[in-house]
């Protein structure tokens, strides 16, 4: 067996615009080149199963990674989640300067991607790839569509057709969507100059509650958040593989983001994975100025209100406080390395306590809802899960909204966003116990 070098190979590519991207024997270069990297550095061993796959893969066939069989590598290929957590621990990375360049994420897109225009995309990845499209037509009829997603019958009935696990507890859907409120109400009063609203299709159709809080957080703090022309980020869409959808679902945002950019506002994303897909995707997806300006212009909520706390212009007239709080940081929040910035804005409210749950919750985008992947979902978030439950917290949070229903699969109750927590503490009774007048006066 000729050893097989770290640097990279003629087929290194990120960017699904360059053809060497779809070229398989080019792709096969960096697959070799990467596991065997991976197979020998391990520190990912306790990540997604994706790791445990590779290496007990490799390990049968003697540590060559040219040997793997076809339905080996698609099994590394499936255990990937894209949490990106890998990408955070590595130290061979593109942001690292590292001259290895290496991408485990990326690369598992790319090969998924490859195989998808080999093999044909098949239906359940085409209609997990549209969550919008789910969105609407459920809205049509929610209250019967959320009565089918709890009926046994009907749920084997799903799991016989797309492969929808089940047992897997799935979001609720809305009639009247965010974007539907938001049109009938008055622009609240604030500065419109700073910042514009990424509503995200989860939000939008599944939780409007969560992004009508945010809007009135914003306003407290003196922020009128407009709400552009918008659809789905696409990142659903690209990790099904259908990577043209997911440009142009990126190019439809881009158009209609970038004048906010230009003039001078903040686009802030309400799930973290939509605000990872600007920030991190839609730079190399689509390769343009626009794309890259839209990038560059992209926070996540509370990372856009410590900078008003910095500033010196956050609001901090709390009138109820929700005391301990569990808080789950999300991996795709995690990976955009901004820091805790939810947990600080929430430890500006008296009497709060944070204990931070540093652990992978499992969900991961449409993974867990999956036949073959609820159990193992369960198993990858079970760290999260007890030491969610070990806080014996009175209020738990995440702010990914997935994540949540997830949580509340494993624990019996929802967290909420952080978004949402500030929304109640400005509310007198927004939790139990209210602050006292001297409480606020020495914040």
């Amino acid at each position: 067996m000729s050893i097989i070098h770290g640097a990279p190979s003629p087929g290194l590519s990120y960017n699904p615009n360059a053809p060497i991207y779809w070229d398989r024997p080019l792709l096969q270069q960096e697959v070799d080149r990467i596991f065997d990297i991976c197979h020998g550095c391990r520190l990912c061993f306790n990540l997604c199963p994706s790791f445990p796959e590779l290496f007990q893969a490799v390990d049968r066939h003697d540590g060559n990674v040219r040997g793997l069989a076809p339905a080996e590598v698609d099994r590394v290929i499936d255990t990937c989640y894209q949490c990106k957590l890998c990408y955070v621990k590595c130290p061979y990375t593109p942001d690292d300067g590292h001259e290895f360049q290496l991408d485990f994420p990326r690369l598992l897109l790319r090969m998924n991607a490859v195989r998808k225009k080999e093999r044909g995309i098949d239906l359940r990845s085409r209609v997990l790839a549209r969550p919008e499209m789910l969105g609407k037509v459920a809205g049509l009829t929610p209250a019967l569509a959320n009565w089918a997603n709890r009926q046994p019958l009907m749920r084997r009935a799903l799991e016989m057709t797309l492969g929808i696990h089940r047992d897997k507890r799935l979001p609720e859907f809305h009639g009247e969507t965010f974007e539907d409120w938001f049109h009938k109400r008055p622009v609240p009063a604030g500065d419109t100059s700073r910042a514009v609203l990424f509503v995200t299709c989860f939000a939008n159709h599944n939780n409007p509650q969560l992004a009508k809080d945010t809007v009135e957080v914003f306003a407290k703090n003196g922020i009128s958040l407009a709400l552009p022309k918008q659809n789905c980020c696409g990142m659903p869409a690209l990790e099904s593989g259908d990577v043209d959808l997911a440009k142009r679902f990126a190019q439809s945002n881009v158009e209609a983001l970038y004048p906010q950019v230009q003039a001078g506002k903040k686009i802030l994303a309400i799930n973290p994975t939509c605000s990872y897909m600007l920030r991190k995707e839609y730079a190399e997806l689509l390769g343009t100025p626009e794309a890259k300006a839209v990038t560059g212009a992209t926070m996540d909520l509370c990372e856009f209100l410590f900078q008003l706390k910095q500033e010196g212009k956050f609001n901090r007239d709390f009138r109820s406080t929700p005391g301990k709080i569990a808080y789950h940081l999300p991996c795709h929040l995690k990976a955009q390395n901004i820091g805790y910035r939810s947990r600080d804005v929430m430890r500006l409210i008296p009497g709060a306590t944070i204990k931070l749950v540093d652990q992978c919750c499992g969900h991961d985008g449409t993974w867990a809802m999956k036949k073959e992947f609820f159990p193992l979902s369960m198993l990858a978030g079970k760290k999260a899960f007890d030491e969610m439950a070990a806080a014996e917290p009175e209020v738990t949070a995440t702010d990914c909204p997935l994540a949540a229903v997830h949580f509340e699969q494993a624990l019996g109750a929802r967290p909420i966003h952080p978004i949402q927590v500030l929304a109640r503490a400005y509310r007198e009774d927004g939790f139990p116990k209210s602050i006292e007048p001297k409480e606020k006066s020495a914040k």
